[in-house]
């Protein structure tokens, strides 16, 4: 049995938990309302505030799903009642970031400013201080959004493996190349 599949995930007070007819799991809490669509195999249970997953068989793909949709599940429980967050770090000279609203304005050494819609569901909060790398902060109930996000404007400009300049996670350690070695 799947070791992630069988765990029970625990539902935190003010989270209310919901599974319709067609197998779409409803989690609801103070930081806001989740959905997700189960497979149609996998079984949901709800008992004394904790919820239990159940697969049919031992098929590859029935345990593939099992553990899968645990960890949705719990992740949705998380960020409804705790959230999520990200920080990105803009390394270079001259690379900025500012925000209004949802708008996030980016300038990474292009010939022109990237201006990036974030999503409704996320909110965003840009720091400049003095002496230190420009900060985008990415906040969320939803983890795959979140990351997903992140994802797409670090892709904007990458970190380069030579000075290490460009957008990354905070606390992200880059592989560094030597550059052109001395002559002889």
């Amino acid at each position: 049995m799947s070791r992630i599949g069988k765990k029970p995930v625990d539902v935190a007070n003010g989270v209310t938990i919901t599974v319709n007819k067609d197998n779409v799991v409803t989690v609801k809490g103070p930081k806001g309302e989740l959905k997700q669509a189960i497979d149609r195999d996998i079984k949901v249970v709800i008992e004394d505030g904790k919820l239990n997953l159940t697969r049919p068989t031992d098929q590859i793909r029935h345990r593939a799903m099992h553990g899968l949709y645990r960890s949705l599940i719990s992740n949705m429980v998380k960020g409804v009642t705790e959230g999520y967050s990200k920080k990105l770090e803009l390394v270079g000279v001259g690379y900025k970031a500012s925000n209004q609203g949802n708008t996030l304005d980016l300038s990474l050494g292009y010939s022109h400013n990237i201006i990036f819609e974030i999503p409704k569901e996320l909110s965003v909060k840009t720091e400049q201080e003095k002496g230190k790398n420009p900060m985008i902060t990415l906040e969320s109930s939803d983890k795959q959004l979140l990351g997903q996000v992140c994802a797409k404007i670090r892709s904007l400009r990458k970190p380069e493996p030579y000075k290490g300049k460009g957008v990354k996670f905070e606390g992200e350690v880059l592989r560094r190349k030597a550059g052109k070695s001395a002559g002889k």
